[in-house]
């Protein structure tokens, strides 16, 4: 359910708020909140569904599709090292290669077995929130195949994983006030 506030005037008004109780929070804070009380995953999710369409155009969602080459492989890196569930798959036949969907915490993936349809060796980036928690669970699964870090960068705190198949994604959370 939409409120009648303006997202922004939400997020300002719950800052000033917690302020006024001696708890501090910054304005980026404030703005997940908001996305969250709104029921999407963040902020920048809110200002796209919120943006004004002066042409009738609107993108929803961004869906990278990423090439793999062994199912079993793959099936163990996205759903046991990274956590992600196996939304659908698809095939246009026997012996046909896989297409499937792997979603977690509102990021979704599509992973091709098909030729064409991705390069191995893609980037993806990634923003999210909870990034040093989301680093503690991969390191505690052991990965032999990884053990990603997270970097401060001037940008943010960023951890890259890389796919057997040479695909990178780059999770990166905004430092606070960014």
């Amino acid at each position: 359910m939409r409120s009648h506030l303006e997202p922004k005037a939400m997020a300002k008004a719950l800052r000033a708020a917690l302020q006024e109780r001696q708890i501090p929070i910054t304005h980026g804070a404030a703005l997940d909140i908001v996305a969250a009380q709104h029921g999407v995953a963040n902020w920048n999710i809110l200002a796209a569904e919120n943006a004004p369409a002066t042409d009738g155009i609107r993108f929803s969602q961004t869906c990278p599709i990423l090439r793999i080459f062994d199912e079993t492989i793959a099936r163990e890196f996205y759903l046991g090292f990274l956590g992600f569930q196996l939304d659908w798959e698809h095939r246009f036949g026997d012996n046909f290669p896989l297409y499937a969907q792997v979603s977690r915490a509102g990021l979704t993936l599509h992973l091709s077995g098909h030729h064409g349809d991705a390069t191995p060796g893609s980037t993806v980036f990634v923003r999210m929130q909870g990034i040093g928690a989301y680093q503690q669970e991969l390191a505690g699964r052991n990965y032999k195949h990884g053990k990603p870090g997270v970097e401060d960068e001037a940008w943010g705190l960023v951890m890259t994983v890389t796919d057997p198949f040479s695909n990178r994604i780059r999770f990166c959370q905004d430092k606070p006030g960014g």
